[in-house]
């Protein structure tokens, strides 16, 4: 089967993810390759090839289904959904952090870890505060050492006050803190982290209210995106394949 990962592309960020619902990732990528005998797509990085810029710059098809191959399809989606629950897991006892299971338009899941800027620095700087760091170096040790073969992309974002530019250049500056951070001190190793890019004050990105206001404060935000490396679509093909 050909592998269903690679960082590529330019897409928005608007087509990463679709909520899971209550369905776990277990659940929800044990559904993978079951439609029509067999779903064909171009994997996840042309989905989010926006936030990770792409690590070999090439387009690869995917083709999960047909026959047996529909078969391994559910059982490799079913195993990634599994080794994402587990990240999920160890999230959600994070400080100040809110987890969501997400997926890709093929069932790949993943998971989206959002830390609310007032956690993580004072209004307007970019300097982490002290219990950022506490909250960070948990996450580095329980999710992302302890899952290397999980890929990771993190996006700034900023409210609409202020101006275009400088929120703009706050919010990357910000995704860039959280990344030299874990890299550094959390010694996250680089190749893990895909891409941080900051969205400034993007409207599609802005956290709205129920009455259709922006909440300014959620809109200030980090969030973390983990998703299937090569090595873990590899290791579940393989492991599907022994089916």
């Amino acid at each position: 089967m050909k592998s269903l990962k690679i960082w590529a592309g330019a897409m928005s960020l608007a087509l990463i993810i679709s909520g899971c619902g209550g369905m776990s990732n277990t659940a929800k990528g044990s559904l993978i390759g079951t439609a029509a005998g067999g779903a064909a797509g171009t994997g996840i990085g042309a989905l989010i090839g926006h936030l990770v810029g792409g690590s070999s710059g090439a387009k690869k098809g995917a083709i999960i289904g047909a026959a047996a191959g529909a078969a391994a399809g559910v059982t490799t989606g079913a195993l990634i959904g599994h080794k994402m629950d587990k990240a999920a897991k160890a999230a959600k006892a994070l400080e100040n952090a809110k987890v969501e299971s997400i997926e890709d338009s093929n069932g790949l899941p993943g998971v989206k870890v959002t830390f609310d800027n007032g956690i993580l620095f004072n209004v307007g700087k970019a300097d982490l505060q002290a219990a950022a760091k506490t909250t960070l170096k948990q996450f580095a040790t329980d999710v992302l050492n302890a899952n290397t073969d999980i890929d990771v992309a993190i996006c700034g974002f900023a409210s609409s006050d202020g101006s275009d530019e400088t929120n703009l250049k706050l919010s990357q500056n910000r995704s860039d803190a959280v990344k030299n951070y874990l890299t550094g001190t959390c010694k996250v190793a680089t190749k893990q982290i895909k891409s941080s890019t900051g969205y400034g004050e993007n409207p599609d990105y802005l956290v709205k209210n129920a009455d259709g206001t922006e909440d300014v404060k959620a809109s200030r935000r980090v969030e973390v995106y983990l998703i299937a490396s090569d090595e873990m679509i590899k290791a579940a093909e393989a492991e599907a394949a022994k089916k």
